[in-house]
C-alpha cells in the first residue's frame, strides 16, 4: 500500500490504560479520519495491550477475527477476594496464606488447561434478561448467571513469588474467546482453597496480531499526517489463517463476484471439506468468503469482496 490508498485492514493498536476500547476507537477514527471502524474485542479500562482496529471492508470481516485465539499475561495475587474479582474491586475477604508453596501453585495452574467451566462475572458485558451484568453489578444486583465452557490452550509460569501472606504469580494464558482472565484467577485461588484477584492484566496476542504488530495512538496520528499509515494495514483476510482457502479461474471470479454459487470442482484446490474457505482469484485477488457444500459440489457466497480500486492483491 502507499500513503494515497484508501485505508482498509486491520490496525494493531497498543490501548492504554483508562481508556475504554470505545474510547479507542473513537480516537482511532478522528486521527485516522475514516468512518467504517470497530474492533474486534473489548479490553476492560484497567487492562492494557493489543486491540485490533478494522478499518473499511475490514470491518465485515470482524465476527471471524473475534473467533482466534486471545494471548494475556496476567498477575494472580492470593489471599485477597473483591467484588470484581480483580484488585480495583472492593475487598470482601483477607486471609494470610503462608502454607502456599511455589509446587502446589504451579500444579493447580496447569491443571486448568483444556476445556472449563467459568461463570461469568457480574462486572462482565454479558447480557441477562436484557441487561448487561455490569450494569445490574452499579446497582448493586446480584444474578445468577449460567456457567460456560472456554478452552484454556496453554498456561505457563513466568515468574512467582510465593514468599509473603498475599503471594503473587504471574502468568501467560492463550485461551478461546469468551475467556475471563479474572474469574480464572479467582477460580486458581480456588482449586487452592483460598481467595484470589487478578491484580494486572496485559493482552499480547489478538486476531494474530502481537505487542510487535501495535501501535500507539500518537504513532497513529504521526504516520496519518505522514502519510505511511497505510503501510501498517494487515489485510483482513490474511489473519483468516485459519480458514482454508482456494483459487477461482477467471469464469468462476466473475460468478462469485456476482454472488452466484462456483462449482468446487473448479477451484484449486477442490475444496474437500464443508465451511467456510477464503476464496481468491488466481492473481491473488481476495473475492470473499464461501460456504462449501460438499453434497452439492459447489461453494455458495457468504461475504463477497469486489476487488478495490487497488490491485487488492493479499498474501494468503
Amino acid at each position: 500500500m502507499n500513503g494515497n490508498s484508501a485505508l482498509e485492514g486491520v490496525l494493531g493498536v497498543w490501548k492504554p490504560a483508562g481508556w475504554t476500547s470505545h474510547d479507542v476507537v473513537a480516537k482511532a477514527r478522528r486521527l485516522i479520519g475514516v468512518r467504517r471502524i470497530g474492533h474486534t474485542g473489548t479490553l476492560d479500562p484497567a487492562v492494557t495491550g493489543v486491540l485490533p482496529i478494522c478499518i473499511g471492508r475490514a470491518t465485515r470481516l470482524v465476527e471471524y477475527l473475534q473467533e482466534t485465539p486471545k494471548a494475556y499475561e496476567a498477575t494472580l495475587r492470593f489471599g485477597i477476594a473483591t467484588d470484581t474479582e480483580d484488585a480495583g474491586g472492593q475487598v470482601v475477604e483477607r486471609m494470610e496464606v503462608h502454607h502456599l508453596t511455589e509446587e502446589e501453585i504451579a500444579r493447580a495452574i496447569g491443571s486448568f488447561v483444556g476445556d472449563i467451566e467459568q461463570i461469568p462475572p457480574m462486572v462482565s458485558a454479558v447480557k441477562v434478561g436484557g441487561k448487561r451484568l455490569y450494569e445490574l453489578a452499579r446497582q448493586g444486583v446480584t444474578v445468577e448467571r449460567k456457567p460456560r465452557t472456554v478452552t484454556i490452550h496453554s498456561i505457563d509460569v513466568l515468574q512467582m513469588n510465593a514468599a509473603g501472606p498475599h503471594p503473587e504469580v504471574r502468568f501467560s494464558v492463550r485461551c478461546s474467546k469468551g475467556t475471563y482472565i479474572r474469574t480464572l484467577c479467582v477460580d486458581i485461588g480456588r482449586k487452592l482453597g483460598v481467595p484470589a484477584v487478578m491484580a494486572d492484566l496485559k493482552r499480547v496476542e489478538s486476531a494474530g496480531l502481537t505487542e510487535a504488530d501495535c501501535l500507539t495512538l500518537e504513532q497513529i496520528g504521526e504516520l496519518k499526517q505522514q502519510g505511511k499509515l497505510a503501510d501498517k494495514l494487515v489485510p483482513a483476510d490474511r489473519l483468516l489463517g485459519f480458514i482454508p482457502h482456494a483459487a477461482a479461474p477467471a469464469a468462476e471470479s466473475a460468478r462469485a463476484l456476482q454472488g452466484r454459487a462456483i462449482p468446487k470442482k473448479a477451484l484449486n484446490p477442490e475444496p474437500k471439506q464443508p465451511g467456510l474457505w477464503r476464496l481468491y482469484r488466481e492473481d491473488g485477488v481476495f473475492l470473499g468468503l464461501f460456504e462449501a457444500d460438499i453434497g452439492r459440489g459447489e461453494l455458495r457466497p457468504v461475504k463477497v469482496f469486489h476487488p478495490s480500486d487497488g490491485d487488492g492483491r493479499t498474501d494468503r
